[in-house]
């Protein structure tokens, strides 16, 4: 199982790297290969534009390998869209929005302006929770990440 990794045109932190954690574009870079249409899918979200490539989706697909991917709402469907008979999208959401605020502020990653932002889009990306093949309540990590593993496995085998 491979990991996406997304691109971004967001500043890269600290303890990245290149390639394995993002692949961190200029913005002149991702709209470029917005037009060349060259993004299964791709979002500006808080200032910054996030996507993912095409040409790491086909090599993964090409070597049959399966890929998980973590991204927004928007994207899985836009993935789904292109990729419908290899896909199955997993919505995981949280118990509820305390929860969610909080697990926010203890990342310590974000400022209190940019959790807010985040935050009003909780109510879009649950709207769209139906669309997806399944959901996970990520209340207990460990029963939240059995539950995905267990989904996961079906769904690769199911496709041999």
């Amino acid at each position: 199982m491979l990991f996406s990794i997304s691109a971004t045109t967001r500043t890269k932190r600290e303890h990245e790297v290149d390639a394995k954690d993002y692949f961190f574009l200029t913005p002149d870079d991702f709209r470029g290969r917005i037009e060349r249409k060259e993004l299964a899918e791709w979002e500006q979200i808080y200032g910054n534009y996030y996507g993912t490539l095409k040409s790491e989706i086909d090599a993964a697909l090409g070597k049959g390998r399966s890929m998980m991917f973590d991204i927004d709402v928007n994207g899985a469907l836009s993935i789904k869209r292109l990729y419908p008979d290899d896909t199955v999208l997993i919505f995981i959401k949280p118990p509820n929005i305390e929860v969610l605020t909080q697990r926010l502020k203890d990342r310590n990653t974000e400022t209190p302006e940019t959790i807010a932002k985040r935050l009003e889009r909780v109510p879009m990306e649950l709207s769209k929770s139906p669309e997806f093949d399944f959901s996970v309540v990520n209340d207990d990590l460990r029963n939240s990440v059995d539950a995905v593993d267990a989904i996961v496995v079906k769904a690769v085998h199911s496709s041999r």
